[in-house]
């Protein structure tokens, strides 16, 4: 029993320093593994929104802490992110979500060999506010509940390609992803309850141990660095996806 709670604190920790240092693939990762021991997919999606709405709260304060804020941004996606993050929710139990997955999954492997480009080039900034910020929050937060995970991977990649510094877009990215797994959690708990609380204390216990390092991490890392290790991850995740999608 032991054993098997850190485990999963220990997933929980892998995931929230990735998720925290790049603004992404915390809710990918937990997703993986409670799909891989027989979880259905709208209780996973449940757990790990359960869990996420803990370490994200502790991610964003550490992020705001470390000034990796812009708080109109957080605001732009928020918002439109919890009402699109509510209809996935209540969506999921009657729409597959599997069946949007390579669609997403080619957007992603094109946004990561695009950001990757950008920071081969190191394209300097021009401070000019991103465009089409509340729709892409209503699709992210969207998309992140019908597949148990994607807010970051969708949403920072999308704000990196559109000029964002790469510390400001997963900051505020991460504080605003606090208020978007808040309200699914909540559309999960009227809709289809919550279960497996052991495992959601560990993970939560993981991602909040792990969420100081990884915002740290942000604040003080050269931003090509950053831009490399986010393209790679979503490159990564998205090609695994499209595996995924073939073989199955």
């Amino acid at each position: 029993m032991w054993h098997d709670v850190l485990v999963f604190v220990a997933i929980g920790f892998a995931a929230q320093l990735v998720d925290g240092a790049i603004g992404m693939a915390y809710g990918i990762t937990s997703s993986s593994v409670l799909l891989s021991i027989g979880v259905p997919p709208a209780t996973a999606s449940a757990c790990v929104h359960a869990a996420e709405t803990f370490t994200t709260g502790a991610s964003g304060f550490a992020h705001w802490r470390f000034e990796n804020i812009d708080r109109a941004l957080v605001y732009r996606l928020a918002i439109p992110g919890m009402i699109g993050g509510a209809c996935g929710a209540y969506a999921l139990a009657t729409l597959d979500g599997a069946k949007l997955q390579p669609f997403i999954q080619a957007y992603l492997l094109a946004l990561g060999f695009y950001i990757l480009a950008k920071a081969v080039r190191h394209t300097a900034h021009q401070n000019v506010p991103p465009r089409g910020v509340v729709p892409l929050g209503f699709g992210g937060g969207f998309l992140d509940a019908i597949g148990g995970g994607g807010w970051g991977a969708i949403v920072t990649s999308t704000l990196l390609c559109n000029g964002v510094p790469a510390r400001f877009a997963i900051g505020s990215v991460s504080l605003a992803e606090f208020f978007v797994t808040l309200v699914i959690s909540a559309t999960f708990i009227l809709t289809i309850g919550v279960t497996h609380w052991p495992i959601i204390a560990a993970l939560v216990a993981g991602g909040i141990m792990a969420a100081p390092f990884a915002a740290y991490a942000t604040r003080y890392v050269p931003e090509r660095v950053l831009m490399v290790v986010v393209a790679s991850v979503v490159i990564g995740l998205s090609l695994r996806g499209l595996w995924r999608t073939a073989a199955g």
